[in-house]
């Protein structure tokens, strides 16, 4: 054993990182990914306990696999069908007990990728990807997921395995993809990403803004796909947009805990390094052919983090940006984004026209989803042309829809502001 960290805490990176490999390792050798993901959540659960005391062993992979093969085997040993598997059952006994005739049960494979689009598998719901993907790829236990998501551990543990026998009866393998289905596949990888990611920087619901273990967690999981992907541009754009959006974390609240929105950050206490890696990695894939909607989002990120001060951004280019990214996500809160870049670069009376016709066409103010996002924009066009009061209602109204209470604070005081 080599002497160890001291806590918990300082082996969660390392117990992350292996998490991924140890599942694919028991998953290549028994095939049951929904059984062996509650092993390897258990190995881990042993490490914590047990490095802290004992120290970290000299290969840790190794360490984590035998003693999930140890859990595998009670675990399929205890099922109904256990008949049918005891053969299988012995042979894996076997292979733990004498590794060097084996091969040894720790291999150098690097699953993350495979795990990942299996966690992402379309059976799945968008909730249930996500839940999956954090705790079998990212390696938090299920408490840890529920806490960040503000939901009750017996919900999540319910959602988790359901996604594991919705896995089953869609007859999932854990297998590379193909070249045929890869593309399609690994886009619904990185939405998830982006997913957690986006629900870490501003929580859904909760007296918190930003929940970091997501933030974290989705940058760390998304640098372990662009090691997979090396030539995916789409991939390094979507981490390049994680780490320039990331870059403004610290000055996103003041010293009370109030939202302070982007215009008005003290941008001397942006992370100076994630904006140099983010804005290489943006540089270092623009000149290629095809230019996707993280590559998009995340030049409009770059733009922002290159303004000195707020009043040298360049909105005219990011209004462009957002043109081109609507043409290929028309989604609504790319269009509610091109309103602000319009109205910030030619004048609050475009950005409201603008407005005006996107609500007509996509009814942006009666959706639930982007109703509160709506409000707010529209009440910041008012703003900007002098209509205190009527910016003051719209304020509130969007305060009344949203479950973040740090924002919700944020437009209410907006709202007491301007009467």
């Amino acid at each position: 054993m080599n002497e160890g960290p001291d806590t918990t805490t300082d082996l969660e990176p390392l117990l992350r990182a292996e998490a991924p490999q140890v599942l694919g390792a028991l998953v290549r050798r028994f095939g049951r990914f929904d059984v062996a993901e509650d092993a390897v959540q258990e190995a881990l659960l042993a490490a914590s306990r047990t490095w802290p005391a004992e120290g970290v062993p000299e290969n840790p992979r190794s360490w984590l696999i035998r003693i999930g093969y140890r859990r595998m085997v009670d675990l399929l040993r205890s099922e109904q069908a256990r008949r049918r598997r005891e053969q299988e059952v012995g042979m894996a006994e076997l292979a733990m007990r004498e590794p060097a005739r084996q091969g040894g049960p720790a291999q150098e494979t690097d699953d993350s990728l495979t795990l990942l689009l299996l966690c992402c598998h379309p059976a799945l719901s968008p909730a249930s990807q996500v839940a999956l993907t954090l705790r079998a790829v990212g390696g938090l236990t299920t408490a840890e997921i529920a806490h960040a998501y503000g939901t009750a551990e017996t919900t999540l543990g319910t959602r988790i395995s359901r996604a594991k026998q919705q896995l089953v009866r869609a007859g999932a393998r854990f297998t590379a993809p193909t070249a045929a289905d890869r593309d399609t596949r690994m886009a619904t990888v990185m939405r998830v990403l982006y997913l957690i990611f986006n629900e870490g920087y501003t929580a859904s619901a909760g007296d918190e803004l930003a929940r970091i273990c997501l933030t974290d967690e989705a940058i760390r999981l998304t640098r372990v796909l662009g090691e997979t992907a090396p030539d995916d541009a789409e991939v390094t754009g979507l981490l390049a947009l994680m780490l320039l959006t990331e870059s403004r974390r610290a000055a996103r609240l003041d010293v009370d805990g109030a939202l302070v929105p982007l215009d008005e950050q003290d941008r001397t206490r942006w992370d100076r390094a994630l904006i140099h890696e983010g804005t290489q990695l943006v540089d270092g894939v623009w000149s290629r052919r095809a230019i996707g909607p993280y590559q998009l989002q995340a030049a409009v990120a770059a733009l922002h983090a290159a303004a000195a001060a707020p009043e040298r951004t360049d909105w005219p280019q990011i209004a462009m940006l957002y043109l081109w990214l609507e043409r290929l996500t028309p989604t609504a809160p790319v269009r509610l984004s091109r309103v602000v870049a319009v109205a910030q670069a030619f004048g609050p009376a475009r950005g409201m026209a603008l407005l005006d016709d996107l609500n007509r066409r996509h009814g942006l103010d009666q959706a639930p989803l982007t109703r509160q996002r709506e409000r707010a924009v529209r009440a910041h066009l008012l703003q900007m042309t002098g209509d205190a009061s009527g910016a003051a209602t719209l304020y509130r109204e969007a305060a009344a829809l949203t479950g973040n209470q740090v924002e919700r604070r944020y437009l209410l005081d907006e709202a007491d502001r301007l009467i």
